[in-house]
């Protein structure tokens, strides 16, 4: 059973933040992504509230959560903060990470930080920084896949969505990256009450124009960022890499390279499964998730 509450945060922000499963249990930090909520893990929680604490916050500027106007509220710094603000609002000392889509690029830079509360981290479909920014520089596809981010950066684009609807959001932009026909009338619903909310849509969008990252318009030839050309830390805590192969925002080369950029790795394709993979593919994401997150648990565990 998920329980649904409102939780203040030492970074200034309140969340809302669906909870299921016994909080005695090791405690799992799910993150979604644009333009979604915590019910982007519908098909996942009710597979894995049994053996852990499951925490499913609606991120800054979405759905049921606070609201920031400014551009500078989403700072990639500030949205880590709030992950680690979170767990100790509900006094949970150790914890793993699950991110999709920009919930997965908060959850690698939450990882970056190296911070020992954090013990294990997964990601769906979401691109390590650096091969991302790479490939956005180097590989034409990759950047033409991209252009939307530009687009959504562009002021008033909240603006026009609102004109011509959330239904023509949901029937298009949304309709490119998934097969709408899949997602049930009431979940249709209920992402379009979400993005219907008075400065809700600036509020998803300030994700994007609050990212550092350069997506150059294709064709043309721009150098890398001076960033990448200077050694890079690795994540070092075990990660689960799961990659709906399908995914036509970000391409499958986004897993080229993860070994150099990453200590303890493991990658998992799902062949048939597209970028919201957590719940266009929700029993074979839980599937191998389950014994990820549960070999922490059995490493912690008191001898019997």
């Amino acid at each position: 059973m998920t329980e649904s509450r409102r939780i203040a945060l030492n970074t200034g922000v309140t969340l809302n933040v669906a909870l299921a499963g016994d909080p005695a249990n090791p405690a799992v930090i799910l993150l979604h992504g644009f333009p979604e909520s915590h019910r982007t893990w519908r098909e996942v929680a009710p597979r894995l509230e049994q053996d852990f604490f499951l925490v499913m916050p609606d991120q800054r500027g979405f759905a049921g959560s606070d609201l920031p106007q400014d551009v500078d509220e989403y700072r990639t710094d500030l949205l880590i903060d709030d992950i680690f603000a979170l767990a100790d609002a509900l006094g949970i000392e150790r914890f793993a990470l699950v991110g999709h889509d920009w919930g997965g690029a908060i959850a690698w830079g939450a990882a970056l930080r190296g911070d020992p509360r954090l013990t294990r981290l997964a990601i769906v479909n979401a691109p390590h920084p650096v091969i991302f920014q790479k490939s956005l520089i180097e590989d034409a596809d990759q950047r033409a896949a991209s252009q939307y981010i530009s687009a959504f950066r562009a002021p008033g684009f909240e603006t026009m969505i609102a004109a011509k609807g959330f239904d023509w959001f949901f029937d298009t932009t949304f309709a490119r990256h998934v097969d709408v026909t899949t997602v049930p009338a009431a979940e249709r619903q209920q992402y379009i009450a979400d993005w219907s909310q008075p400065r809700a849509f600036n509020a998803m969008l300030n994700w994007y124009r609050a990212s550092k990252v350069v997506v150059p318009p294709p064709g043309i030839a721009v150098p890398l960022p001076d960033w990448l050309l200077r050694a890079f830390p690795k994540v070092t805590v075990p990660t689960l890499v799961i990659w709906g192969m399908k995914d036509a925002a970000l391409l499958p080369l986004q897993l080229e390279g993860l070994e150099e950029l990453v200590e303890d790795l493991a990658i998992e394709r799902l062949p048939d499964a597209g970028h919201f993979a957590p719940w266009e593919a929700g029993e074979a994401v839980t599937a191998l998730l389950r014994p990820f997150l549960g070999a922490e648990a059995d490493a912690t565990a008191p001898p019997a």
